[in-house]
């Protein structure tokens, strides 16, 4: 089984979302499917096809987050020394002296938008276990590289 790499605030996001999805989801679409039965003739019912597959929908996205929970590996935010899962890490771009903030999270809890990589990103790779100071190239997916420095390693 795949290990799933989370923070400890990501573990308890995933808790919490399952919990929703378990006692509030469930229960509306199970009300959904009930309505729509008593409509009649289930065969050409489109609201109970529909609320069948919302009720699939749910039920994968538990299964799911049963599956990261139960392989979650919690990574430790302590050390501030090298980057590692749970990082804030400032770099600057080489090429436009611009500086980016990222946070290196485990896949499922990415959010480009928000500054939150992935360690499996182009980027997330290539910071891993660097220490503040290094340059880095990172190996992006068009066969072009990017060079950037860490200016900063924070934890969490």
């Amino acid at each position: 089984m795949a290990e799933y790499f989370l923070t400890q605030e990501g573990f308890n996001e995933l808790e919490e979302k399952l919990n929703y999805l378990k006692s509030v989801r469930r229960t509306e679409v199970s009300q959904k499917i009930s309505e729509a039965r008593d409509l009649g003739d289930i065969s050409e019912n489109a609201e109970y096809d529909a609320a069948k597959d919302e009720q699939a929908f749910v039920e994968g996205e538990i299964l799911e987050i049963e599956t990261k929970l139960a392989n979650a590996v919690i990574i430790d935010v302590t050390d501030t020394k090298a980057v590692t899962i749970g990082s804030k890490v400032t770099v600057e771009i080489a090429s436009t002296k611009e500086k980016k903030v990222y946070t290196i999270v485990g896949t499922s809890e990415t959010d480009p938008s928000a500054g939150r990589i992935s360690n499996e990103s182009p980027i997330g790779k290539s910071l891993i276990g660097k220490k503040a100071g290094s340059p880095v190239v990172v190996e992006l997916p068009n066969r072009k590289t990017m060079q950037m420095k860490i200016l900063s390693i924070k934890k969490g």
